[in-house]
């Protein structure tokens, strides 16, 4: 092979096809499977393979490529149905999405417009923190942020192709090209296998675990020239390669194990459609896929992907649900079809007409017009939620919102005082030493022990380590509350997802986890705190865990413990319960919450240095735990407390602390 001939710019009917099989999987495993389907990986593979074709073609030609005009190209087609879908989202989040979302969805809008919302969720899968994310009407953006990235880095990398072929080696452009794809592919598909063993939730939208499918596709570009086959086997690859692309997501848990090597599967699929009509017949897959209901379809098929996704979370947020009945499911469908169609005529193709060459101001404008007013609507948005934060501070009161105060006589709430004060995002915020990465363990695989001190820092009476994972973390507004009052440091080590054990509690606690419990133990003892502060149970649990005692054992000459008992855990997401019910459906009997008896008391063996503490009738009455009191919100979500309903249990919990402190001074 002297030379490469690459694959001709010409209109492939089968891969209009192709996109609408891929676009209708993505629908169908959303909305009734509640999985993914591998469609995202044939629309990389397919924009790897049509954009080499295009820019090849033009260099080849050329000797250049015109970046502005690609760009406006580019945009011309991706900006005008995008955007609309951001505005619109924008819009009906306001009027149905719970507040609690609100700055999720704000966030995403402005990632999702400038095309990194993949490295959001990227970091969100990974931190613990961000798990009680709910999904967002904008998630399904992430598969757009990859393709953008892809756009605009490509042309860059068919010119170094040029530049090396035609000033270094002396080669047509396409063996270089061919080369520089192949050692692209290599690299990324041996970090996509890499990153997905070790951090799939990563690696699911990680851009360079992602790389290689668009490699590939411009791989499939250069050889397909070369890959003809023989019509009686045309025929049998191509029905083999549509019926992977429509079962992958049913052979393999996609979610889970993709990319890696499992999306070569999906893959796959594609470059056996595409070579198989190299060589089509009657009954070829590729006459199927090239029928016209295909290609209409295929061209509405970008606006089809847009709408269906914020369809189905309007959905699940309307009708306060996490699943779709098939004939919910169909409506769905069929008013994501309509919207595609609607938005492509009057919005997609007007634009798709304006000449690039002709009319690159004309068109300028009309893209900055679609961005500025998203932008406009979006900041508008995010001031108006800040502004309900600010109302909280302004009109907090401490008499008319006593939060845990309240549970020393009447536990219920005072039902005069309407609206409750804590608005749903003000629910949501962390205790603050969360603000800073550098003081605690987030990513679910880190082992490194981080370790920050707060409060009384400069000359303290008394070192408190509070040691855990979110349910000790939850506590620390109200250790700060007293930090002043007893001169307390308060260091933290922090693990959220980790409990301080050296059991794994049944494979409930990772390998990281353990790791991690015993990486804490040396600068604990080196430290020596007066007191650790760290739970004492688990949920609902009537005993202490093995493993708790355990670790408590270690510091019987070095530390006092103070365990205090798990907060009760109820049956939904508070903030967003109360958004839509009432108090008292929201609220959990205390039975179904808490044990009868403090977990201790069922426990042998438990060391001497241990101070046990039970604040449970802050939560809860002799037969209801209650979301709200004192008119404040006590969950943040289904069991971590709020940062403002804990510093008002300041108090309560000093009266607990007091007595390990008194220990402390024993043995000085």
């Amino acid at each position: 092979m002297t030379d490469l001939r690459i694959a001709e710019k010409r209109f492939r009917p089968e891969i209009e096809g192709v996109r609408v099989f891929a676009a209708l999987l993505v629908a169908i495993y959303h909305i009734w499977i509640g999985s993914v389907s591998g469609g995202v990986d044939v629309f990389f593979i397919v924009s790897g393979y049509l954009i080499t074709i295009s820019l090849v073609t033009k260099m080849e030609r050329q000797g250049k490529i015109n970046y502005l005009e690609y760009v406006l190209g580019l945009t011309r087609r991706l900006i005008p149905l995008a955007f609309t879908v951001l505005f619109s989202v924008a819009l009906i989040s306001f009027i149905i999405i719970p507040q609690l979302q609100w700055k999720q969805i704000i966030s995403e809008i402005f990632s999702s417009a400038f095309y990194y919302q993949n490295w959001q969720l990227a970091t969100n899968a990974v931190d613990y923190l961000a798990q009680n994310n709910e999904a967002s009407p904008l998630q399904h953006f992430w598969a757009l942020s990859i393709q953008g990235q892809f756009y605009v880095t490509w042309p860059l990398v068919i010119f170094i192709a040029y530049v090396i072929s035609t000033k270094l080696l002396k080669t047509p452009i396409r063996k270089t090209l061919l080369a520089i794809l192949s050692i692209m592919f290599i690299a990324s598909i041996g970090y996509s296998i890499y990153i997905t063993t070790t951090n799939q939730p990563w690696a699911y939208f990680d851009t360079f675990a992602r790389v290689w499918e668009f490699c590939l596709g411009g791989i499939l570009a250069l050889l397909i020239p070369y890959l003809s086959l023989k019509r009686a086997i045309s025929l049998i690859v191509g029905w083999l390669g549509l019926a992977i692309i429509c079962f992958t997501g049913v052979i393999l848990p996609v979610s889970t194990v993709f990319p890696g090597y499992a999306a070569l599967l999906p893959t796959t699929g594609v470059i056996l459609v595409i070579i198989s009509a190299e060589n089509g017949s009657k009954f070829g897959v590729d006459r199927l896929l090239g029928m016209k209901p295909f290609q209409y379809f295929g061209n509405i098929s970008y606006g089809f992907y847009l709408w269906h996704w914020p369809l189905l979370t309007f959905y699940y947020a309307n009708f306060a649900t996490d699943t779709v009945s098939f004939t919910a499911g169909i409506g769905i469908m069929i008013l994501t079809t309509i919207l595609s169609i609607i938005s492509a005529k009057l919005i997609e193709k007007p634009i798709r007409k304006i000449s690039v060459r002709q009319s690159k101001v004309k068109l300028a404008l009309i893209l900055f017009v679609f961005i500025i007013s998203v932008m406009l609507v979006n900041t508008s948005w995010g001031y108006y939620s800040n502004k309900k934060e600010s109302k909280f501070t302004d009109e907090y009161h401490v008499e008319d919102y006593p939060g845990a105060v309240a549970a020393f006589g009447n536990i219920k709430p005072n039902p005069d005082k309407e609206p409750i004060l804590q608005e749903a995002e003000e629910a949501s915020l962390l205790p603050s030493f969360y603000s800073s990465r550098s003081c605690y363990s987030n990513n679910k695989d880190e082992t490194e022990v981080k370790i920050c001190s707060f409060g009384e820092t400069e000359n303290p009476k008394y070192t408190i380590a509070l040691v855990g994972g979110s349910h000790s973390g939850h506590w620390f507004p109200a250790l700060e509350e007293l930090s002043e009052k007893l001169k307390l440091q308060i260091d933290v080590y922090n693990k959220d997802g980790c409990r301080f054990t050296d059991d794994d509690m049944g494979g409930r606690m990772t390998e990281a986890c353990m790791e991690w419990n015993e990486n804490v133990l040396e600068p604990l003892m080196k430290n020596s705190p007066d007191i650790i502060f760290t739970t004492a149970n688990v949920n609902s649990e009537d005993t202490v865990p093995i493993g708790y005692i355990n670790q408590w054992k270690k510091f019987e000459e070095i530390s006092e413990i103070f365990a205090i008992r798990d907060n009760p855990r109820m049956n939904e997401k508070i903030p967003l319960c109360l958004e839509t019910k009432s108090i008292e459906e929201c609220s959990k009997p205390r039975e179904e919450a808490l044990s009868e008896t403090p977990p201790w008391e069922n426990t042998d063996g438990i060391p001497s240095n241990v101070t046990f503490a039970d604040l449970s009738d802050s939560f809860c009455d002799a037969e209801t735990c209650y979301p709200v009191i004192g008119n404040i919100i006590v969950y943040r979500d289904q069991h971590h407390l709020t940062t403002l309903y804990v510093k008002t249990m300041a108090a309560t919990l000093e009266e607990h602390l007091i007595g390990a402190l008194k220990k402390v001074e024993k043995s000085r």
